[in-house]
């Protein structure tokens, strides 16, 4: 199995109240004069109180066009990647030259060469290391990560891992745009980044955590189109369908319950949930859909509530927080979950 030997958690320089970052959205995204009584119920229901920013609240309304947004992405996602992976290796005791697989994920901005590569000099990898970016699977993309981390380390057990996620999503809010899905956006979304050093059940040395089991993926059909972007000359402009509530509800009990019941486990069995905080009706639904007793997502609710959703590095940092506030008894399940565009899912089994 393998071996995550730390996991590290950072975030953007700016912290701001959700009513600063209210304010600003309606400066910069409702027509001057318009009615905000919509914005700010969307808003005060995101149950988020403070966020994490790239840029000075200010600057944001001077952001012109995708272009800009993109150069502040590469140089923030560097910058910010760089501090995070070094602490993780720091974390697990090891160092740059141990690397051998550096995957990066990211649905926030885009780079050529990839973010990865920009970090492989600053953090000293070797010229032979392994690169995995991975763009595309919005806040599903900390599991499946995970996943092909995992995946890869199967293959090559006595090797070590990196995976970094990197999301700046305040700079994917589109200005003058007053639709729903955008102001539910701009409710909820904040920027961070997360790394996690894995390794190979052979790997010696490195600092003791949690295992990955097995992992699982999940594709529904004809849901393409409630989770996205669209691709516009201003960026990418946000596709959040009302529905997905509904279909976490019509689908994710069966496939909890059957990726557990191949490892001979039930829901009850799992001492610890770890789930990306999509936003409050989705964690309502994933409550209700699995039945969970009260206070299972109290972690996750947390997280929501002091940086808001943080896209693919959330489900991360809840990890981190899980073992941070208590780790759960030792050899006892976990399970890891996040969901995203597809409409998809993807769940990890935990040894703790």
């Amino acid at each position: 199995m393998t071996r995550i030997a730390a996991v590290h958690g950072a975030l953007a320089p700016h912290r701001h109240t959700q009513g600063e970052i209210t304010d600003m959205v309606a400066r910069t995204c409702l027509p001057e004069g318009a009615d905000r009584r919509l914005l700010d119920r969307l808003h005060r229901g995101a149950r988020v109180d403070t966020r994490h920013m790239t840029l000075p609240l200010d600057q944001y309304e001077a952001l012109d066009g995708f272009g800009a947004a993109n150069d502040v992405f590469i140089r923030a996602a560097t910058e910010m990647g760089t501090k995070a992976v070094r602490e993780a290796l720091r974390v697990a005791d090891l160092t740059a030259a141990d690397v051998d697989l550096l995957i990066f994920t990211s649905v926030t901005g885009i780079a050529t060469p990839s973010i990865d590569a920009r970090l492989a000099g600053r953090l000293g990898l070797r010229p032979d290391v392994r690169r995995l970016p991975l763009f595309g699977l919005g806040c599903a993309g900390g599991a499946a990560g995970l996943a092909r981390m995992h995946d890869y380390l199967l293959g090559r057990p006595d090797q070590v891992a990196v995976l970094l996620s990197a999301e700046l999503c305040s700079l994917t809010f589109q200005r003058d745009d007053a639709s729903p899905a955008n102001l539910v956006a701009t409710a909820l979304f904040g920027d961070g980044a997360a790394a996690v050093v894995a390794c190979g059940a052979n790997r010696p040395g490195g600092a003791a955590g949690p295992t990955i089991v097995d992992t699982r993926s999940r594709l529904y059909p004809d849901t393409g189109r409630v989770m996205g972007w669209e691709i516009k000359d201003s960026g990418f402009q946000v596709v959040l369908d009302p529905e997905i509530p509904d279909l976490v509800r019509r689908h994710l009990a069966d496939d909890v319950e059957g990726f557990l019941g191949d490892h001979g486990l039930k829901p009850k069995d799992v001492t610890a949930w770890v789930c990306h905080p999509g936003g409050p009706k989705v964690l309502e639904a994933v409550s209700e859909a699995l039945d969970l007793p009260a206070g299972a997502l109290d972690v996750t609710w947390r997280h929501l509530a002091e940086v808001g959703n943080l896209s693919s590095s959330s489900v991360l940092h809840v990890l981190r927080d899980t073992l941070a506030t208590g780790r759960p008894p030792a050899g006892t399940p976990g399970l890891l979950l996040a969901m995203g565009p597809g409409f998809a899912c993807e769940l990890v089994l935990l040894r703790w």
